[in-house]
């Protein structure tokens, strides 16, 4: 049986939304994977308050800055079916060593316990959690789900122009420069 790997977005929610989505989801454990884990509209998502009460809701919490997005793009990325730079710029430090290796801690993690990565964007398809579910699905293996605000579970689907290239991921097939704008 694969490992499964959940993944969430906290967008707008209330803390106590937050936690009650966390618990409707089975969730045990709480990967935070924002580059700057902070937020001044809603400071109960600023990792130094998280730190203290998603444990405190029962859900462990650890910030894997590894996994964190707004990377630099590559001037010379094969990921050229990505439009967006900030996805792409995702893909190419998907290939530096440090990625799979947190990544790997995280499904190491997930297999002994319902876990999530977390992100601030609600929807997983605006947000580089998509491009973590890829990696996890395509080169781990995990069932990856996506933990939406109306609790439910929306299983995974890989990006369209995706393939695996040995034990990295490449977004360059198909028309270039139309995906994940």
């Amino acid at each position: 049986m694969a490992t499964r790997l959940i993944t969430v977005g906290h967008g707008t929610l209330a803390q106590e939304e937050f936690v009650d989505l966390l618990h409707a989801g089975g969730i045990e454990s709480l990967v935070d994977v924002r580059t700057a884990p902070g937020s001044r509209r809603h400071p109960h998502f600023r990792r130094q308050a998280m730190e203290e009460w998603v444990p405190a809701a029962g859900v462990a919490y650890r910030w894997e800055p590894r996994l964190g997005g707004l990377r630099k793009p590559s001037p010379d990325s094969p990921n050229v079916a990505l439009r967006h730079s900030g996805f792409r710029a995702y893909a190419d430090h998907m290939r530096a060593p440090e990625f799979p290796a947190a990544l790997d801690e995280v499904l190491t993690e997930a297999a002994a316990r319902p876990t999530t990565v977390m992100c601030a964007e609600s929807v997983w398809w605006r947000c580089h959690r998509r491009l973590i579910a890829d990696f996890a699905s395509l080169v781990r293996g995990a069932d990856v789900r996506h933990l939406m605000h109306d609790g439910r579970l929306s299983e995974h689907h890989p990006t369209e122009g995706v393939r695996r290239d040995g034990d990295h991921l490449v977004y360059d097939i198909g028309e270039t420069g139309t995906l994940l704008t």
